[in-house]
């Protein structure tokens, strides 16, 4: 479907704003990256070629049994007898000298019962974000060949924690700036069109919510109800709605008294239609300059809530843990400079885009 004209002009204000333009291109880029987290830093193959069969352990639970081992649990793919089973197409003898018998097969000097010999298609990085690493010494480990960004202090890869914490970092601030931003609009948008006893009821239930302590609710719930990805999803939400509520408010008292608005009362357009299709527009400005601030924001309380252990679960690659470690294990630098540049990326990135946005939507800034 082909944009408006006035949206043909807002993109066109974006796309000459080289700095935002080239920011929303790479944190395309990174997030799409993210996005397949699973097939590039995985400690499960993509596929799997067993006796001409085709298994894609990335989506499915495969047991050992099905690739001839003896347990019903879920195949460890990188145990030595596991891939010695899926090379050789399941011989018996994977149980005695496993790694032996895969260097045969691989020189061909091993003849696998006839079976075509399998392989197994492994992601780039082969850790996931809560996969132990087998690598000597003591943990936190630094930089090499293995791992490109160290471990952390219980041996898991610091890379494969970033990118799938870089994803998850993302979802969050998506879902509840989205969630919030359209609550706050909504509530702002009513208050100022309405005005009178509605502006003046909400205000006050605005002051009191505002002033509830959001750390000490969110410690509590998480101590009866337990740490949960989605209670925190929806706590943040609850306390970060009123955000917008201020500024879409103003701009709803200034502009319901403007002339288009008393001509679109007079034709008997309603107060939906006056509201969100042609107030709100006007509003979008203003409101896009906060949104840095809100998305910003959203990714400092989830950071600092994971520093201070009342975040995401424990098993979730929190980019807010790994700065924690940072602190904890200051002989490890790696874990200092990761964290920072991923933040750093992450909200300049950001911040630019929406900048650029602001822009495009502010129809007295033009560019050369």
């Amino acid at each position: 479907m082909a944009m408006s004209p006035l949206n043909q002009r807002r993109w066109r204000n974006f796309r000459r704003n080289n700095r935002a333009y080239w920011s929303l291109i790479l944190f395309s880029v990174l997030f799409g990256i993210t996005l397949c987290a699973e097939f590039i830093a995985n400690d499960k193959p993509i596929l799997v070629s067993y006796r001409g069969e085709i298994f894609a352990p990335v989506f499915n639970f495969y047991p050992e049994t099905a690739f001839g081992g003896d347990f019903q649990t879920e195949a460890i793919y990188r145990d030595p007898e596991v891939e010695c089973l899926i090379v050789s197409g399941g011989i018996q003898d994977c149980f005695d000298e496993p790694e032996a018998i895969i260097a045969d097969i691989d020189a061909g000097s091993y003849q696998a019962d006839g079976f075509a010999q399998g392989w197994t298609l492994w992601p780039l990085i082969p850790y996931s974000y809560n996969t132990t690493v087998d690598r000597p010494g003591a943990a936190p480990l630094p930089p090499n060949a293995q791992n490109w960004l160290g471990t952390d202090d219980t041996k898991r890869d610091v890379l494969a924690r970033v990118i799938h914490g870089f994803r998850l970092s993302i979802l969050f601030t998506l879902m509840v700036t989205g969630a919030a931003s359209v609550l706050g609009i909504l509530a702002g948008a009513v208050q100022g069109y309405f005005g009178g006893w509605t502006d003046l009821v909400f205000q006050r239930v605005i002051e009191i919510w505002s002033a509830t302590p959001q750390l000490y609710v969110i410690i509590i719930l998480f101590a009866i109800l337990g740490r949960s990805f989605w209670l925190l999803v929806g706590l943040m939400i609850l306390f970060g709605w009123t955000g917008l509520v201020g500024v879409v408010r103003a701009e709803f008292l200034r502009a319901r008294n403007l002339e288009y608005v008393r001509a679109a009362k007079a034709l008997g357009v309603g107060n939906v239609t006056i509201m969100f299709r042609h107030m709100l527009p006007n509003a979008m400005v203003a409101t896009l300059t906060f949104m840095p601030f809100i998305v910003t924001g959203t990714i400092g309380t989830l950071a600092g809530l994971d520093f201070l252990g009342f975040g995401l679960p424990s098993s979730a690659p929190s980019l807010g843990e790994l700065t924690l470690q940072a602190k904890q294990n200051l002989e490890a630098p790696w874990l200092a400079f990761t964290a920072f540049f991923t933040f750093a990326i992450m909200l300049s990135l950001l911040v630019f885009i929406f900048e650029g946005l602001r822009d495009a939507f502010d129809p007295r800034k033009t560019f050369s």
